[in-house]
């Protein structure tokens, strides 16, 4: 484990991997932490440098007050990268992580050699959802909202086969601060890149779960706005393919990073 403090804020990072070889850079999704990434980073830091992190307000980072603009978000990722001494690398995030990295390649295109955008779109839900989520978690926490989370993040059949696992990823859920949980609702409900990511340079790979019901592929399919970007649907995985399908889904970061000439 390792940590830095970027702009007062610590945040939790891992990096495994061959020194010097191509970077992979993984950011999670709204209530989780790095080990979603797990199985995926096992499998591909035979080949390559990845860095995974904490994103504010989950894990091990800090939860600082107050609600998180995007920009909080790409402040935090590039004082990581930075500590790290990456340059470039292909950026691989999964809902709101997909969101922050499709910010970070608007900002930073020369730092990022591709996406793989994972179950997210360039607006996720809307403004009375993300509010009245934000609501529930600062005043009543968590567990009211865990067991419909659950069932968006996970397909039924992985909800009905995998029980025990299902049962620590509803641990994770609930051990998320609900504080940071709450302002990073509000990154999720302020941010709509919606006509912006045309202007995104780097190629994209789109994943979608077809049992996913908090990113639908019909609302994932909204990011093939991004120029020359192709979609991967997972049949029968929900919201986490990393959790549910990670050996299907190193595959199509394996392809992906030979069309993009990355490692």
């Amino acid at each position: 484990m390792s940590f830095v403090r970027i702009n007062g804020t610590l945040l939790h990072y891992r990096l495994v991997g061959p020194e010097g070889a191509p970077a992979l850079v993984f950011v999670n999704s709204l209530g989780t932490d790095a080990r979603i990434w797990d199985e995926v980073i096992a499998a591909l830091s035979e080949t390559h440098s990845c860095l995974s992190y904490d994103k504010r307000g989950h894990g091990l980072s800090d939860a600082p007050d107050g609600d998180y603009a995007l920009d909080d978000h790409l402040d935090d990722l590039a004082g990581v990268l930075d500590h790290a001494g990456i340059e470039r690398a292909v950026l691989v995030g999964v809902s709101v992580g997909g969101l922050i990295s499709e910010g970070f390649a608007l900002r930073h295109p020369e730092r990022v050699a591709g996406l793989v955008l994972c179950c997210t779109a360039p607006r996720m839900g809307d403004t009375a959802m993300w509010t009245a989520r934000i609501e529930t978690a600062r005043s009543r926490g968590l567990e009211p909202m865990v067991d419909a989370v659950m069932e968006r993040w996970f397909s039924p059949g992985f909800r009905a086969k995998r029980p025990v696992e299902l049962a620590g990823w509803r641990n994770l859920f609930l051990r998320t601060d609900p504080q940071g949980y709450a302002n990073t609702c509000a990154t999720l409900r302020d941010t709509d890149l919606t006509t912006a990511i045309a202007g995104i340079t780097a190629p994209a790979l789109i994943v979608a779960g077809s049992a996913d019901l908090a990113a639908p592929v019909d609302l994932v399919r909204s990011g093939l706005a991004i120029p020359g970007a192709r979609l991967e649907v997972i049949e029968g995985v929900g919201h986490i393919p990393s959790i549910e399908q990670p050996g299907i889904l190193v595959g199509l970061i394996q392809n992906f990073l030979k069309e993009v000439g990355h490692g």
